[in-house]
């Protein structure tokens, strides 16, 4: 299974989650402080670790980390969970961060989201932002027995090469493949424009292919409408019709609606099923998968761009 690749035994990990409360259905690490990148910020050693933490109850979770951990909040912690949660539920992509927090000797991040928020965006992609993070390999630390939530995360994965297939040609690499599916969450994202390093996307993928196939291998496998040759590390896709029909439909549902936005006139409003019909069968369908996804991805990212520069201004 899939999921197993992303499992984590890292004593250090479990060292700095130790300082947390522990009701938590899933807490994986990710970024450049777990996984080799190449670029100016590689220092793997000396990089920000990077935390997201899924609980069930976030007033119940946050009102124990108040009592372990109160300095790690900015004003928020004065009006008390229930506020935190609200803010975390309801701006941005549904996290709340505590960022530059020093733990075990080491600088971390972490997030918190509720587990029903992440098993939306896993199934649909609302913001693609937890989402996005997962479909890239991380360090799964600990993880409950919520079959929903496996059963998301599952299909975000799929849906992630489901999503790369109908944006690449008939044969490409399992480079080419990595490397779309490393920058959907990208895609749009107006940091890859202004600020960040716009290689990004490579400098994740090209020292971390295995760990790509590892996430991936048995999806890739397992996929009917793929020859998968992992001795020459070449793949073959159906790019008929029928099959990017097939491929467009198992979409995740937000993507779907911003394909239909993409394709729909004003005014017309032509039911969902119809639009992904009629891009199945046009020559420029993976642009047009493409242009969704840019438009899925912009929206969340302005969002947390106001949200983090709200944070600082009242916490500088």
């Amino acid at each position: 299974m899939a999921l197993q690749a992303l499992q984590s035994s890292g004593v250090a990990f479990r060292k700095i989650l130790s300082h947390f409360p522990e009701e938590l259905s899933l807490a994986f690490a990710y970024g450049s402080g777990v996984y080799r990148q190449v670029g100016p910020s590689s220092d793997q050693k000396n990089a920000m670790l990077d935390f997201v933490f899924t609980v069930d109850d976030p007033v119940a979770w946050h009102s124990k980390n108040l009592k372990k951990n109160w300095n790690h909040y900015s004003f928020l912690k004065v009006l008390g969970p229930k506020i935190i949660t609200t803010v975390q539920n309801n701006y941005g992509a549904g996290v709340y961060y505590n960022p530059l927090i020093m733990c075990d000797g080491r600088l971390i991040k972490y997030g918190v989201i509720s587990t029903s928020i992440l098993i939306e965006d896993l199934l649909n992609w609302n913001n693609l932002y937890i989402a996005g993070r997962l479909q890239k390999p991380v360090k799964i630390i600990a993880m409950n027995e919520n079959v929903a939530l496996r059963s998301a995360l599952d299909k975000n994965l799929k849906s992630a090469v489901t999503t790369a297939f109908l944006m690449l040609p008939e044969s490409f690499s399992e480079e080419d493949l990595f490397i779309e599916i490393a920058g959907l969450s990208y895609s749009g994202d107006f940091r890859m424009v202004v600020g960040e390093d716009k290689t990004k996307v490579l400098n994740i993928v090209k020292p971390n292919i295995a760990h790509f196939r590892e996430l991936y291998g048995s999806i890739l496998q397992e996929n009917p409408q793929v020859v998968y040759k992992i001795q020459q590390g070449r793949l073959e896709i159906d790019k008929s019709p029928e099959g990017q029909f097939t491929q467009l439909m198992t979409l995740p549902k937000t993507l779907q609606q911003q394909i239909n936005h993409v394709m729909d006139p004003p005014g017309k409003n032509r039911d969902v099923e119809e639009t992904l019909l009629q891009v199945a069968h046009d020559p420029d369908c993976g642009e047009v998968v493409r242009q969704g996804m840019k438009k899925t991805v912009v929206y969340s990212s302005l969002k947390l761009h106001k949200m983090w520069k709200g944070w600082l201004r009242k916490t500088s």
